[in-house]
């Protein structure tokens, strides 16, 4: 592998949704954004102009550009393994978006294509990334407040009303949303998931997908967690946020029911236009940390609630805020696994091994409703 530059380069393959909530990271001074390729002419035409960076017409020139360090995979979910084992082949360090793949095999092929290279691979954003999750886990492993026992999680959006294209509608929320609900209560955990049982609800014919879950989780060590999740845009979970939305965003009640108003015409088109480069594109904002609802993790003497500006710690007596500076980049936690991975040689906390054991708990959940059972992993 050739020695890197003081700033890693990295190369984005895929210019949509994920790559637009990812920008603001990418303004970190530590890295650069070099290079480029996506479908979307509109898409690489801002991106050139954006980051004066190089586009390319494949993901193989991409990945053979000698000016890239890292390659950011942010395309389909079902493509993420053939461009992850592209970019290790080409002797890139891979930064993959979640899920991490469908399927284990196709996990177990990112991890040995990274291993055989000898780069590393990260996956992410998750919402266990955010600080205030972070933080948590510190007081958790601290002991401070006695032993994890159980933890609560639950969030209420309107993500199957969301501009989506077929195949990403036919993944549903257990592949789009559990993969942020397991990933943050397996990292507060500290253990292995050993059984649970799991209920998915697909119950609006007009948009045929898995738009709810409720499962419970039990860990190997003795941590039991129990996940609801609906993407249906009836009741808002935000609310018990402070109406600060997942991306750190003041929200406003009176948006009710905007979801569903907004889904209108060519669902492809829209998508598109609120993407990196349409016409209806806004940069994410936030002042505040980002969440997936309400996780509330019980300790033998304190429950402890990670919210857009800290950590709540409700004690035995005493209920105190943990306060956490506002964050100065959005998602920046991303930033500082890649380059501590990269550039210092330590091991990711989001690596593939970890993100395989997230799939193979989101897959089981769907074995689970699909054969109305417990499924011992």
């Amino acid at each position: 592998m050739k020695k890197l530059t003081a700033r890693l380069r990295i190369g984005v393959v895929g210019l949509g949704r994920a790559f637009a909530v990812m920008v603001p990271a990418f303004r970190d001074p530590r890295i650069g954004l070099v290079a480029a390729t996506d479908p979307r002419p509109e898409a690489c035409r801002k991106f050139a102009k954006d980051f004066h960076g190089r586009t390319h017409a494949t993901v193989e020139d991409l990945c053979a550009d000698p000016g890239v360090d890292v390659v950011y995979v942010a395309t389909p979910h079902e493509l993420h393994a053939a461009h992850a084992c592209l970019a290790a082949a080409a002797g890139k360090h891979v930064l993959v978006e979640k899920p991490m793949a469908l399927t284990l095999e196709d996990c177990r092929a990112m991890i040995g294509a990274a291993r055989k290279a000898g780069v590393q691979l990260i996956v992410g954003h998750s919402h266990s990334f955010d600080a205030p999750v972070l933080q948590a886990r510190k007081i958790i492993e601290s002991g401070a407040y006695g032993r994890l026992r159980m933890i609560t999680a639950l969030n209420f959006t309107d993500f199957v009303y969301r501009p989506r294209r077929p195949e990403e509608l036919a993944t549903g929320a257990v592949y789009n949303q559990a993969a942020h609900h397991v990933d943050v209560v397996r990292l507060l955990a500290g253990g292995n998931v050993k059984s649970l049982r799991a209920f998915t609800g697909n119950w609006d014919a007009a948009r045929p997908t898995d738009g709810a879950y409720s499962a419970l989780l039990a860990f190997d060590n003795d941590v039991s967690a129990s996940l609801t999740y609906s993407g249906y845009a009836h009741f808002d979970s935000d609310e018990f946020m402070g109406w600060i939305g997942e991306m750190g965003q003041r929200k406003k009640p009176a948006d009710h029911g905007g979801a569903r108003k907004r889904l209108k015409g060519n669902e492809l088109a829209l998508k598109n236009a609120r993407n990196y480069g349409g016409k209806r594109f806004k940069p994410a904002r936030s002042a505040r940390h980002q969440h997936f609802g309400v996780v509330i993790a019980s300790c033998e003497r304190a429950d402890l609630r990670p919210l857009p500006d800290g950590v709540m710690i409700y004690g035995d007596r005493t209920k105190k805020l943990e306060r956490l500076p506002a964050p100065r980049i959005s998602r920046v936690e991303v930033i500082d696994e890649l380059c501590a991975a990269v550039l210092q040689g330590k091991a990711p906390l989001h690596g593939g091994e970890s993100a395989m054991a997230t799939l193979q708990v989101c897959l089981a959940m769907l074995d689970s409703s699909r054969q109305g059972r417990e499924i011992v992993l």
